[in-house]
C-alpha cells in the first residue's frame, strides 16, 4: 500500500428491503461507518451471499441527486446503479454508495456545470470552466469501507480506470475489472463520449473511434 489509510469501524448494520421503479426486489443489509476521513455519511449496500464470494462484486458509485432519484436522462447514473444492485446481488458483494455528487463539486455546481455543457462543453470542460477538477472524486472513504468490512481483494465494478487506480494505490486488490452496460439514449451520447475520449472509459460506443 502506498499510502496509509486512517482505519474505520462499521457503527450500525441494519437490513433493508429495496424495490426499483421497474418492479426489481432484492435485499440489502446497510452499513453505515465511524471514522471515514472526509466527515460524510457514505454507505455500504451489502447484497446477496457476499460473505461467501471470492472476491466480491464491489461497485463504488457516486451519488447523483438527478440521475439516481429523479430519472434524469443526462447520464447514465441511474441505469448503472439499478444495473450494479441486481447484478451485485446474483454475484454477492458490496454497493458502497459515495456522497460525492458531480465528480465531487457538489449538486449546485453540477447543475452550473450543466447550463455551460448547453452552452457547446463537454462536461469535463465544464467543471474545468467552474474553476474545478475535472474529476475530483476521492476513493479513500471506498477503501475504508472495504477495510472495516474485512475486505481486501474485489472484482470492481466500473468503466472507470481511475477507481481501480486510486483502490490499488490505497491497498485494495483488484483482483478482476468488469464492464457495466452501456445505457445509451439520444441525451446522454455526448457524456459518454466524453467518458470515453477524456478520461478512458470502458465504454463500447459505435460512434467513438
Amino acid at each position: 500500500m502506498d499510502e496509509t489509510l486512517p482505519a474505520a469501524t462499521v457503527r450500525t448494520r441494519v437490513t433493508v428491503p429495496l424495490r426499483f421503479p421497474d418492479g426489481y426486489v432484492t435485499t440489502a443489509r446497510v452499513h453505515t461507518f465511524h471514522g471515514l476521513v472526509d466527515g460524510r455519511e457514505h454507505l455500504a449496500f451489502g447484497l446477496g451471499e457476499h460473505a461467501d464470494a471470492d472476491p466480491p462484486l464491489v461497485r463504488p458509485h457516486s451519488e447523483c441527486l438527478t440521475g439516481d432519484v429523479f430519472g434524469s436522462q443526462r447520464c447514465d447514473c441511474g441505469p448503472q446503479l439499478r444495473e450494479a444492485v441486481e447484478r451485485i446481488a446474483e454475484a454477492g458483494g458490496y454497493l458502497l454508495y459515495l456522497r460525492q455528487e458531480g465528480r465531487g463539486i457538489g449538486l449546485y455546481a453540477k447543475l452550473d456545470a450543466y447550463a455551460l455543457q448547453d452552452g457547446g462543453l463537454d462536461t469535463y470542460e465544464a467543471n474545468l470552466a467552474l474553476g474545478r477538477g475535472a474529476d475530483e472524486r476521492d476513493y479513500t472513504v471506498a477503501a475504508q469501507m472495504l477495510a472495516a468490512l474485512g475486505v481486501d481483494r474485489v472484482a470492481l465494478l466500473s468503466n472507470n480506470p481511475d477507481k481501480a487506480a486510486q483502490l490499488e494505490r490505497l491497498g485494495v486488490t483488484v483482483a478482476d475489472r468488469v464492464s457495466t452496460g452501456v445505457h445509451l439514449s439520444p441525451a446522454n451520447a455526448g457524456y459518454l463520449a466524453a467518458k470515453v475520449t477524456r478520461a478512458d472509459h470502458a465504454l463500447d460506443l459505435p460512434f467513438v473511434p
